[in-house]
């Protein structure tokens, strides 16, 4: 009876309430995750583990992550799957090298995003005018890019310095922005090793030293995401091609064009998330360079529940695995087991508490299973740390599948006069 009064309670709650309960909660989640990574730098001493460095590294691989996960929520909200958001991540790697070569990095930024939209143009055309099945479409883009960037790699970087069949010459940075009093005193503090206030302060350091113009613009788009799908009349339109195409245009919506918008949106994003791994990450082309991102940004917009919070969080914490495998490699990954068996503990209790037996049991055995692995060894082997965030990425969708539900056309073959 209590359980259906708390669900009552739930949904009488206004939208305003439902957002700050969960701004209250993701406030207090990030809380605790800081105290917890303070606590297992005492236990384990692993004092990587929220160092400024380790902190600015997980910018640098949290964003392409983000970025490729926004396309994905702008395309999939408007009932369009995209899977080729790897081949459009491909095309934006080499739109930043060829432009940004020739024209400086600001124009490698436009050179990715144009031809990420290229790619988001491609699978827009297939599934939104011809119907094409949407994994088809998108596992498509992603084997026609892969090809098509070796090809062109070849063609144009062979012969130019520092350039060749894989790669492109060096790229100018897009620029950083350092805030030097805020940084020289944030770095004090870190190194007063007092316990949680270093943390915070090796964060906001990190936060204010050589933070490029590049992450800040990705975070923009968090912003712009948020606001344009979920406070104006064009991003109610276009959700709603996501949730019902068949009443969206019963009421004058032309889903089509939503749609269109929509995957070119998601091309020309994935795109600026491989310009960024070219432009940032590593300063130069590289065949190879989007290493899957593509696909871990998919299944952090699904962690994220389709909305830009969640997916941020979701990358910033596939982003955070993925650097403390490259850091400190066996070490920082190892105290993070610890990490991983507590929250798992916790989370079959909470499961037992409400009536999952089966789930609980299953969360515990593995808790206790990733236990006697962290008190029978003393360090990761360095290809298992490697596998850190595909590892996370599978725990997280499996963990998190029973709270989501994504937008209720998403997928569907859409065809214009359904309504009638």
């Amino acid at each position: 009876m209590s359980t259906v009064q708390s669900r009552s309670r739930a949904r009488a709650r206004t939208p305003q309430q439902r957002r700050r309960r969960r701004l209250s909660w993701t406030l207090l989640g990030i809380a605790a995750a800081l105290l917890l990574l303070a606590l297992l730098e005492v236990v384990t001493g692993a004092d990587d583990l929220t160092s400024s460095g380790t902190v600015s590294a997980t910018l640098i691989a949290t964003v392409p992550i983000a970025l490729a996960g926004l396309g994905g929520l702008w395309s999939e909200r408007a009932g369009v799957v995209n899977i080729g958001l790897e081949g459009m991540m491909i095309l934006g790697t080499y739109g930043a090298g060829i432009f940004g070569y020739h024209f400086g990095p600001w124009a490698g930024v436009l050179g990715a995003l144009a031809l990420g939209a290229v790619g988001g143009l491609v699978h827009a055309t297939a599934t939104v005018v011809f119907g094409v099945d949407h994994i088809i479409s998108g596992v498509a883009v992603n084997i026609i890019a892969l090809g098509a960037v070796q090809y062109l790699a070849g063609l144009t970087f062979t012969g130019l310095p520092g350039g060749g069949q894989t790669q492109s010459p060096k790229l100018g940075d897009v620029g950083s922005v350092s805030i030097g009093p805020l940084s020289d005193a944030f770095g004090d503090l870190e190194r007063s090793d007092l316990f949680l206030v270093s943390e915070i302060a090796a964060i906001l350091r990190a936060l204010v030293t050589d933070l490029s113009f590049l992450v800040l613009l990705a975070l923009l788009f968090m912003v712009l995401t948020y606001v344009v799908l979920w406070r104006t009349a064009f991003g109610l339109r276009l959700r709603s091609c996501g949730e019902s195409p068949a009443a969206a245009e019963s009421l004058g919506v032309n889903v089509y064009r939503y749609k269109f918008i929509a995957v070119l949106t998601s091309g020309a994003l994935a795109g600026l998330a491989g310009g960024f791994l070219a432009l940032v990450a590593s300063s130069n082309f590289r065949d190879g360079q989007t290493g899957g991102r593509g696909y871990i940004g998919l299944a952090a917009m699904i962690f994220g529940n389709w909305r830009p919070g969640g997916l941020l969080m979701g990358s910033g914490l596939f982003g955070y695995t993925e650097t403390l495998g490259l850091r400190q490699g066996g070490t920082s990954v190892h105290a993070l087991l610890l990490a991983v068996t507590l929250l798992l503990l916790a989370y079959a209790g909470w499961q037992w508490r409400q009536a999952q037996r089966t789930a609980a049991a299953v969360s515990a055995v593995v808790a206790l299973g990733i236990a006697a692995v962290y008190f029978a060894t003393d360090v990761v082997p360095g290809d298992f740390s490697q596998m850190t965030p595909y590892v996370v990425t599978l725990l997280v969708l499996a963990f998190a599948s029973q709270r989501l539900r994504m937008p209720a056309a998403d997928g569907q073959r859409y065809r214009k006069g359904s309504a009638g």
